[in-house]
């Protein structure tokens, strides 16, 4: 006799059931791992956690959010140190960010999701709001040396977070993750200190 299909997890409406979403976070990481991101979508997703679509769309909008979302989840142990010291906690922050995404998933992921947004205006919207977020994450490093009396009261925190995301990016994009650590604090002494000469 043939097997019934299985029933799709239940939905509980708009509010998530936060074990349905790990399993559809789930359900993406699998997805990506096994098929890369040319076979990344909604309905491979629902397929693997046995979910319905509309559910997937009522809690991640778009093929974009749960790919951030998946890349969120697979960013893990930054090193977001309070060292007394703008250039340690930058230094501390790039190297632990390559090392993630050289040694995870996070890497292709971001590496994907920046292309996406090239062409996809979802994708594109997502990637924004998510850099204003890291914006103002990063922009904490400055606001902590400011109120050391480390920082010039006149520097803007988001600028300086641009500076440090963009040395990322060139480096994730170009495929330059394994830079050395005085290559890195070179690049982190310039961001912090500048390049005028003194007076």
């Amino acid at each position: 006799m043939e097997k019934p299909p299985e029933k799709a997890r239940r939905s509980i409406g708009a509010k998530r059931n936060p074990d349905s979403a790990d399993a559809i976070r789930d359900a993406a990481e699998a997805v990506l791992l096994e098929a890369g991101y040319a076979g990344f979508s909604i309905e491979a997703v629902a397929r693997r956690a046995r979910a319905g679509k509309p559910t997937i769309y009522r809690w991640w909008p778009s093929k974009a959010a749960l790919l951030l979302d998946v890349y969120q989840r697979q960013k893990r142990d930054i090193d977001y140190a309070d060292t007394g010291s703008l250039e340690e906690d930058m230094f501390r922050f790039l190297k632990s960010l390559f090392r993630q995404w050289r040694e995870t998933p996070a890497g292709n992921i971001f590496r994907s999701f920046v292309a996406e947004a090239q062409s996809d205006e979802a994708a594109s919207a997502a990637l924004a709001d998510y850099m204003k977020e890291r914006r103002a994450y990063n922009g904490r490093m400055v606001e902590r040396a400011k109120a050391r009396g480390e920082v010039a009261a006149g520097v803007d925190p988001t600028f300086v977070a641009e500076m440090l995301s963009g040395y990322a990016w060139i480096h994730l994009l170009t495929n330059r993750l394994d830079e050395d650590d005085e290559t890195i604090r070179k690049a982190v002494r310039i961001i912090a200190k500048g390049l005028l000469a003194g007076p």
